[in-house]
């Protein structure tokens, strides 16, 4: 069950945008909705959709800077890596639901690493080019703005979209990322992997016998889901281990799934324009991992090297797709980039194939799994559209359409940043150590309404108003650019680069004092200012918004942003160092 569902819903032709979402709960078969407004605190708000803008100076000042101590590292180390000029969108969250296509249901803006998508190893994070001026290879990412001028309903059409919808489970395709499995452990990895598919199934049925979205059923099934999976990928990997295999330590985040709610797509769904190209695209190839055997442990090590080489090719491939885009003509694709691609992987494949053979039985059709395809396109082999492999019963969603790169409730142009700021900071109580190569780290919730609000985070402000931060979205004064300031956890746990909720291996110091939570270490504080030229009009006529899940409908309490670390040891050394020294770097 790794790719989406749609789910039947009711049938309305028309499309609508609505701003005032929240948390959603059905009862009994009947959707109520709780609007999300003054931080959270679930105040019932029944007003229009400008409800969900408010002028800057009605907000309160609460921004709280901790006053430095002694020990503290004030220090601050900026990297300039764009504005997304090359234009990386995708609808993917490789943090959030590493290993699932089109994940986000929305489109993100992506600055730094090049390579990056849902299915990227840290290998292919680290051969990457990036778009940061001082070679930093990290990923930033963050949801889009649009406007979008059209005339907005109330939110009747939503309400009754997710009242009519049930949800479905997704989880990232463990499949897609096993190591090389030792023919000992063989049979009881497969028993594991057919453990994962019925619980999923399970958890799936839960929440398909309920109509609407329900936050704290979605939550405890979610809760119990994730940690069966992490005690079956935990005996996975012993078993992996104790025959002499490879556990990648980022197994750990596949055990986190996600409700998925597509079928309000069926209703808002808009016949958008589709004569451009979708954003960004990718190489999408068959699956290898569990098409190969069992691997006797003399070819273990020359096989995962191989799946790994394999995963690196399909990222250059991505890579080189942003590169060249609009070059050449209509099979410039297919002759300089998908063929050369397959090429390559029939090399690796038949090493594969080989170095199995030396010792056991050589396997027979690896090389049927060479060729690959560009996103939705057929392949010229026949092989379908590669990872991860969908379910016989699944639909996938489509992809971001037209010269907007829509996607169904989430339209309009997209507004590029003006500016992005990204900046490592200091922590007010004590000096920071630098944080690990390929730590991942989020902030805010992309799904407070199904998950809840208590990791959403107020981000909008204007230019001039630090002081305050709001959940809703702002007016700002003539001449201000509307902000978005995201604060990322600045502690950690001092050993892992992720955790089965994405979570728990960092955390944010307590805001009154600055200091760490007992068992974690302060790092470079990461935070990222989005700066937009947004016309006061736009701005009053509330015609700017967020993408978002089909459930949030643009709710500005929903804005995140998301991070993975890809600077070399030698160069977070110095950003801990001037961060340290209280200097301000480059």
């Amino acid at each position: 069950m790794t790719a989406r569902y749609r789910r039947p819903s009711p049938k309305n032709p028309v499309l609508v945008r609505i701003l005032a979402a929240g948390t959603a709960l059905a009862a009994a078969g009947v959707l109520t909705v709780t609007f999300v407004s003054g931080g959270g605190d679930g105040k019932a708000d029944a007003s229009t959709s400008l409800n969900q803008y408010v002028p800057i100076e009605r907000v309160a000042a609460g921004v709280v800077n901790p006053p430095p101590g002694r020990d503290a590292s004030r220090g601050r180390f900026t990297v300039d890596c764009g504005t997304n000029g090359n234009g990386k969108f995708s609808p993917d969250n490789p943090v959030a639901q590493p290993g699932i296509r089109n994940g986000a249901e929305h489109v993100h803006d992506f600055v730094g690493n090049k390579a990056i998508t849902a299915f990227s190893s840290d290998a292919d994070l680290d051969a990457s080019g990036t778009t940061c001026r001082n070679g930093d290879k990290s990923s930033y990412f963050w949801p889009v703005v649009r406007i979008d001028k059209s005339v907005r309903a109330d939110d009747a059409t939503v309400r009754e979209a997710l009242s009519g919808t049930s949800g479905a489970v997704v989880c990232p395709a463990v499949r897609d990322r096993l190591p090389a499995v030792p023919d000992s452990a063989k049979a009881s990895v497969a028993g594991l992997l057919s453990e994962l598919d019925r619980m999923e199934a399970s958890a799936d049925r839960r929440i398909l016998a309920v109509k609407g979205v329900n936050a704290d059923l979605n939550n405890e099934v979610l809760r119990k889901l994730g940690a069966d999976r992490t005690t079956a990928l935990t005996r996975m990997g012993d078993a992996i281990r104790r025959a002499g295999g490879r556990w990648p330590s980022r197994m750990v985040s596949m055990a986190d799934c996600d409700i998925s709610y597509d079928g309000v797509h069926e209703v808002l769904h808009t016949a958008g324009a589709k004569a451009a190209p979708v954003a960004t695209p990718q190489i999408h190839c068959p699956g290898v991992r569990d098409k190969i055997p069992g691997v006797p442990a003399p070819a273990l090590a020359e096989v995962d090297r191989s799946l790994d080489e394999l995963d690196r090719q399909i990222s250059e491939a991505d890579e080189r797709l942003v590169a060249t885009r609009g070059q050449g003509g209509a099979a410039f694709v297919d002759n300089a980039i998908l063929g050369p691609l397959k090429a390559k992987r029939i090399a690796v494949l038949d090493r594969i194939a080989t170095a199995i053979g030396r010792t056991t039985a050589r396997p027979d059709g690896l090389e049927k799994l060479a060729g690959c395809t560009l996103d939705g396109r057929q392949s010229t082999t026949g092989q379908g559209t590669g990872r991860p492999s969908a379910s016989p019963s699944a639909v996938a969603l489509p992809d971001p359409q037209g010269p907007n790169l829509e996607l169904p409730n989430n339209t309009g142009g997209i507004v590029r940043p003006a500016s992005v700021l990204i900046e490592y900071r200091g922590n007010p109580v004590s000096k920071v150590v630098p944080m690990p190569k390929f730590l991942r780290a989020l902030t805010g919730d992309a799904k407070p309404t199904s998950r809840g609000p208590a990791n959403a985070r107020a981000t909008w402000t204007c230019s001039g108003f630090a002081d305050r931060l709001s959940d809703k979205y702002p007016v700002c004064p003539e001449g201000r650019q509307v902000q978005r300031v995201q604060d990322f956890p600045g502690c950690w746990d001092g050993k892992n680069t992720d955790s089965a909720n994405h979570r728990s291996h960092v955390a944010f110091a307590d805001r009154k004092t600055g200091a760490c939570p007992a068992g974690f270490v302060a790092i470079p504080q990461l935070r990222i200012t989005l700066s937009y030229k947004i016309s006061r009009a736009v701005q009053l006529k509330g015609q700017y918004a967020l993408d978002s899940f089909p459930e949030e409908n643009h709710n500005p309490f929903s804005d995140h942003n998301d991070f993975v670390n890809v600077n070399s040891a030698r160069t977070m050394q110095r950003i801990a160092t001037c961060i340290n020294k209280g200097k301000n770097c480059r």
